[in-house]
């Protein structure tokens, strides 16, 4: 298959999130593409690490790292076990490489510069289904970005939205 591709995952720990990080890894991912974990922070109560990160996001941390509960609360992540077992498995099953970023500030305008600051071959976004006027009223991260975005942009549905 061509290069190496850098695919993004936006991340925010929904459900909506999860099945689009499994359907990147079961859809997207081959050997030797690197998947990035893209998860953005709206607030936090350390305004100096916002001010330090704020325009480039902090370092990558790759997925040893991101296992580790200690190094995640540094940068004020819950681990999410159901989010590490699917980057585990994808990591040893499609043989990709599995690093995180995270960014400080609008979800909209960060998940756009993540595409720029990675070079993202392509994003894997959830959609949490917000009806019309939610939409209207709350904007449409996916809907910006799908816009917006310089590079192939996949919105992942939840299966189980709108069902009884």
């Amino acid at each position: 298959m061509g290069r190496d591709r850098q695919i993004g995952v936006a991340m925010d720990f929904s459900k909506s999130s999860k099945c689009a990080l499994q359907w990147a890894i079961d859809n997207l991912a081959d050997k030797g593409d690197t998947l990035y974990v893209i998860h953005i922070k709206t607030n936090s109560v350390d305004e100096s690490r916002d001010k330090l990160w704020s325009k480039s996001g902090a370092p990558l941390i790759p997925l040893a790292e991101f296992r580790e509960p200690e190094v995640m609360k540094k940068y004020d992540v819950q681990t999410d076990m159901e989010v590490l077992d699917m980057l585990d498995t994808g990591s040893r099953q499609k043989e990709v490489k599995i690093v995180t970023k995270l960014y400080w500030g609008d979800a909209r305008e960060k998940l756009l510069q993540a595409i720029d600051d990675l070079k993202l071959d392509s994003l894997v976004m959830g959609s949490r289904g917000l009806g019309t006027l939610k939409r209207i009223i709350l904007g449409s991260v996916t809907s910006y970005v799908t816009s917006q975005a310089p590079c192939p942009v996949t919105v992942v549905k939840d299966p189980s939205f709108g069902k009884n």
